[in-house]
């Protein structure tokens, strides 16, 4: 009997030390990668309107360019040169696009950690005066985006960004 007594105590502290064991053991799990980590985890796309102001009107610029200036950092975390691209020209409507792919950086073993629009260039000399409406000349931080899942793309929108006709009047403190 007290052998009995024995063999169950003795068996019910083997399975109590593989409880705690198998409890205290970590699991293997990756690390999820935080949205901010990893921006270009699909295509990214920048979407924006242009416009020429003259006077009282405001009429869509066909022809102009968006520039979009990503900072990044190199493998091993450090600051790396900037990546620079263009938009393609605005249609009749003042529309453009911008895309990049992340094989475009993943190539040059870099990581982008913050993006900016800025208006470029104007194909008019009649309305080619930068304006800082929307960010256009400071640059329009890339926030928010909408993901576009059909086509695999964060969709990110600026602006509108507005070129003018008429230099403002420098205030030279008088």
């Amino acid at each position: 009997m007290a052998l009995n007594h024995f063999i169950s105590y003795a068996s019910s502290l083997l399975i109590l030390a593989a409880m705690v064991a198998a409890a205290s053991a970590k699991p293997e799990c990756e690390k999820p990668k935080l949205e901010k980590e990893n921006l270009l985890s699909t295509i990214m796309g920048i979407q924006g309107l242009v416009y020429c102001k003259s006077g009282p009107k405001v009429t869509p610029l066909e022809g102009s360019v968006a520039m979009i200036t990503c900072e990044a950092v190199d493998e091993y975390g450090f600051q790396a040169a900037p990546i620079t691209i263009l938009s393609d020209a605005t249609d009749e409507r003042g529309y453009f696009l911008a895309t990049l792919s992340p094989f475009e950086i993943q190539n040059k073993k870099k990581k982008l950690t913050q993006c900016k629009a800025f208006l470029e260039l104007s194909p008019l000399d009649s309305c080619n005066i930068l304006t800082d409406a929307n960010n256009g000349i400071s640059g329009a931080l890339l926030t928010s985006y909408q993901l576009l899942r059909e086509k695999n793309m964060k969709l990110f929108t600026v602006g509108p960004f507005v070129f003018t006709s008429e230099s403002k009047p420098v205030d030279n403190g008088y």
